[in-house]
């Protein structure tokens, strides 16, 4: 399958599922309350803050799957390596879900600030989680294999039916059993089993057959052995990006109440909107990466690498600064609740920005994730961790969210400034610069430009038609500019991705 075929359907999918979950999020809140979804904003806090059992287990199996498929594993080997992981994935799925379960009387009570739920309820809403979340987590083994192999078509049509089932059919349930967060997660863990079933089947379908061998697989942890170090600085790495991605939102479920946390959630999810359609390409080129330095291609290696960032800059770039400059036009063309769009734009503005940066920042680890070192990753995200994590608990404890989005802001562009410079030197001198210049800044400065001409016009946007009309004319303007930029004018945005062509 070509590059161009999977970021097309991960494009696809990723946008489909981000737009599912953010455009039903209003009837959430008019259905099930404001206080009920802020305990949806704690599940998807959650699932985040469970990956740190991850132990960089399942980017390990996504590299190996593309090496077996690249010709530098064995049959044996592979499948080797899988059952140990499997017997690892579901020990600690286990062993995770478990120790939630058992603190869910703990959340319910003394830290989450609820004020009308029954406090039984919320602590059964919690059990339920533990077993979704623990399922969920579990198909990152299967989800691993399957984008390793490169069959992220069918991976990303399988998300859009989740999806579906997760955000758009949970209204069926709900409308015969009752708008209770009991029936909500009920259904999610219903939906969760499903996925994983899902993936299971599928990825049996992408592993080598051993019928024909006489050679035995075997149960052994060997095969992990001369993978540790590489899963362990993934561990490490993943951990501390979930730490200082969610340590705000951990921070301010315990300080807001369960209602303002819920508007708060709202905010960061409109604004992850930017890191999602940076998502599909990422996952594309990492495969392919890895099998490129595999076969020894490194000219082809390096192209793919900067055509990916341009690509990002257009996409990811516009989204941001749109999302920025037409904040409070689009929360209230979302939810028509001009209060509500007030109280959070400012919120949503700074998420942008960081979110924005944070798309091309992450562009080093995807270099030395394919070459399988990742000490530079390691490194900053230490010195990230070390500055982020006291800052944004100071912050956050007395500014809340908005403070907690100045930092999440200025760190992201510390980072792009200083240490993805210093890792470019390292790795590939003389990257840098035309890196920096010629596939971000020549495509996000036009784009910014044209943002603040627009603005300027002062285009009426009081009814929720008229800020629709704005928005949508905005971000039309910004992304002609990153085309403009980018030095694509006189071709289509399907010719920039037919460049990427496998």
């Amino acid at each position: 399958m070509s590059l161009k075929h999977n970021i097309l359907a991960n494009y696809a999918s990723q946008l489909y599922v981000t737009a599912t979950g953010i455009l039903i999020l209003p009837l959430y809140i008019k259905y099930m309350g404001a206080e009920a979804y802020g305990l949806v904003g704690f599940f998807t806090m959650l699932q985040a803050w469970f990956t740190l059992l991850d132990l960089g287990l399942t980017p390990t199996i996504g590299r190996e799957t593309a090496r077996y498929h690249g010709g530098a594993m064995s049959a044996l080997a592979f499948r080797q390596l899988l059952r140990s992981l499997t017997v690892i994935f579901t020990t600690i799925a286990v062993i995770g879900g478990t120790t939630l379960w058992l603190l869910s009387e703990i959340v319910a009570a003394r830290w989450l600030n609820v004020t009308s739920l029954p406090t039984n309820e919320v602590t059964l809403a919690v059990q339920i989680m533990a077993i979704s979340v623990a399922l969920r987590w579990l198909g990152g083994l299967y989800r691993g294999v399957i984008s390793g192999a490169e069959r992220l078509v069918w991976l990303s049509g399988f998300n859009a039916l989740i999806a579906t089932l997760r955000f758009v059919a949970v209204f069926f349930s709900m409308y015969l059993y009752g708008f209770t967060p009991f029936v909500f997660f009920i259904h999610q863990l219903a939906v969760a089993a499903l996925e994983l079933l899902g993936l299971y089947l599928k990825s049996q379908r992408l592993i080598p057959s051993m019928r024909n061998t006489t050679e035995k697989i075997g149960w052994s942890f060997k095969p992990i052995q001369p993978l540790l170090k590489f899963a362990m600085t993934i561990a490490f790495t993943s951990s501390v990006w979930v730490i200082a991605t969610q340590t705000d939102k951990l921070i301010l479920s315990g300080i807001l109440p369960l209602a303002e946390y819920g508007y708060f959630t709202l905010a960061v999810l409109v604004a992850s909107g930017i890191t999602v359609v940076s998502g599909p390409i990422s996952n594309a080129i990492m495969p392919r990466m890895a099998r490129l330095h595999a076969e020894g291609h490194e000219k082809e290696f390096i192209d793919v690498y900067r055509r990916a960032t341009r690509l990002v800059s257009i996409i990811a770039g516009a989204a941001a600064i749109t999302i920025a400059f037409g904040a409070e036009q689009l929360i209230f063309t979302w939810t028509g609740d001009a209060d509500l769009a007030s109280k959070a734009a400012q919120i949503l503005q700074l998420y942008a920005i960081g979110n924005g940066l944070l798309a091309v920042s992450a562009f080093p680890y995807y270099l030395q994730y394919a070459k399988g070192n990742l000490r530079y990753h390691l490194i900053g995200n230490i010195v990230m961790v070390i500055v982020l994590i006291p800052t944004i608990i100071l912050v956050a404890t007395h500014y809340g969210g908005i403070g907690a989005g100045y930092v999440w802001s200025i760190t992201n562009g510390l980072f792009l400034l200083t240490w993805v410079a210093f890792v470019h030197s390292q790795l590939e001198p003389g990257l840098h610069k035309k890196w920096m210049l010629k596939d971000i800044l020549m495509i996000s400065l036009p784009a910014v430009l044209a943002a603040v001409l627009f603005s300027i016009l002062g285009i009426n946007h009081e009814t929720r038609l008229s800020s629709l009309l704005y928005v949508t004319l905005l971000g039309g303007t910004v992304f002609l500019a990153s085309l403009l930029g980018a030095g694509v004018n006189h071709r289509t945005l399907m010719k920039v991705l037919q460049k990427l062509k496998g």
